[in-house]
């Protein structure tokens, strides 16, 4: 009885989540009659691929995924580099004072984007960043870092030390011990951290709107919510939600490519012995 109980908690909680998706999905396939059409209809009558059409023949949804890919893969890649810089010399360091210096990137970690809007922007057009790709991968590398530096630093201190004697006997660098010895022992907890990176730089919005303004620069959340019908008063849903399910394309498709390595991430420690 307990374990029927339980899987029907997880199917509720699971539907509940994919529900949004699944509203997308059908009716982004509807035709545009079909979208307003009372009572309404949970699936397609018709399947229609004109909205799909109409994203991107209508409105430079490519160039928005472009700009989303250039910002939200640079920013991921720099951070995850960065990270694992800090990471790797914080586990240098005892773990009391290894600890006291994460108590301060946690607070950094905390800070919503909205509160750093205003500064960041002044900063970026002191620095004639306004409208540049730079400007937002140095922004989300800044926001992100502290978060990326946390979970490094769990995964790199569950290495032994023993690994970093040896190769320091054998003549190693510290780079080349952590370039060939911790980060590919650490590849499954490296992807976990990718992987959030990039779902928090794809699907922002705040710093995207306010340090892109021009429209050939706008990232796929700020075109999205900018997209207007014929008129003031006319919202094209239909393209609006085939536009959402497309967004998430990319993004299950780093998924999927590290897919084994997220598994072994989140498992980690799991089992012993």
């Amino acid at each position: 009885m307990k374990k029927t109980l339980f899987y029907c908690v997880i199917a509720s909680i699971f539907l509940y989540c994919l529900f949004p998706f699944f509203w997308a999905i059908q009716t982004a396939l509807k035709p545009a009659g079909e979208v307003f059409r009372l009572p309404v209809s949970y699936f397609p009558e018709t399947i229609s691929l004109e909205n799909v059409k109409d994203v991107f023949a209508k409105r430079p949804f490519g160039r928005y995924v472009l700009n989303s890919l250039i910002t939200a893969g640079g920013a991921t890649i720099l951070t995850i580099a960065g990270a694992s810089v800090l990471a790797f010399r914080l586990r240098a360091l005892g773990l009391r004072r290894a600890m006291r210096i994460q108590r301060w990137f946690l607070v950094g970690a905390i800070l919503p984007p909205a509160l750093l809007v205003i500064p960041v922007f002044m900063v970026m057009k002191q620095l004639s960043l306004v409208n540049n790709y730079l400007a937002l991968i140095l922004a989300y590398t800044a926001l992100n870092l502290p978060f990326a530096v946390w979970m490094l630093h769990a995964a790199f201190r569950q290495l032994p030390r023993e690994l970093d004697e040896a190769a320091l006997m054998d003549g190693f660098s510290p780079s080349a011990i952590l370039c060939r010895i911790i980060l590919p022992l650490s590849r499954p907890s490296l992807a976990v951290t990718a992987v959030l990176v990039f779902i928090f730089c794809w699907n922002e919005f705040i710093l995207a709107l306010s340090l892109m303004p021009s429209q050939s620069k706008y990232t796929v959340p700020v075109g999205i919510a900018l997209l207007s019908g014929a008129s003031v008063y006319e919202i094209p849903w239909g393209e609006i939600n085939a536009a959402v399910a497309l967004t998430t394309v990319p993004v299950i498709l780093v998924i999927a490519a590290l897919q084994r390595w997220i598994i072994e991430g989140l498992t980690a420690g799991a089992v012993k012995g």
